[in-house]
């Protein structure tokens, strides 16, 4: 398997929120590709929880847009999508982090997208102060987002799937 990478999600300004680690699968100028395995544990920070995560997902952490993309990935198929407006991802080292704008969009297997936490996004943009540069740019990326989803541009594309059949990845 590849090297491991140390993957941490902070809310705004810069408060920890999530850590996990996973294999780095590809790195590209634009996004990194993480295997993220069955049974690893997952902080969480503003809990004060560990939880071992007990799926394995296919994880898009993109360096020039404002998303992450989660796949939950068994039997050879996407199970359900989970995919966060952030910051652009950060490379440092061993470690890729981003800054969560609250929004997300999901969709379990057999259902339709939807975007969820607005109400977090509004209560959040003004209990941290969010600036309207910050706000402006979270919804144009949350637009860029669901236009990839409706395009089934990468990585929504079944390019994931392919890669790991490709690269004789095997998920139990």
């Amino acid at each position: 398997m590849k090297e491991i990478i140390h993957l941490k999600s902070y809310k705004y300004p810069n408060i920890p929120h999530y850590e996990w680690r996973g294999h780095l699968l590809h790195k590209t100028p634009d996004y990194a590709m993480v295997l993220c395995e069955k049974g690893r544990e997952l902080k969480h920070h503003t809990k004060g929880i560990t939880f071992t995560i007990d799926l394995t997902s296919l994880e898009y952490f993109f360096f020039k847009e404002g998303f992450t993309v989660a796949m939950e990935i068994g039997a050879g198929e996407i199970r359900s999508y989970y995919c966060n407006i952030a910051t652009p991802s950060v490379w440092n080292g061993d470690e890729i982090h981003y800054i969560d704008l609250d929004l997300d969009v999901i969709r379990k297997k057999n259902e339709k997208w939807q975007v969820i936490d607005k109400e977090e996004f509004e209560s959040n943009a003004i209990k941290y102060g969010y600036p309207s540069e910050l706000k402006d740019y979270a919804l144009k990326s949350l637009k860029l987002l669901q236009n990839k989803i409706n395009t089934a541009s990468f990585p929504f594309d079944g390019s994931g799937l392919d890669y790991l059949s490709e690269h004789r990845i095997f998920l139990l």
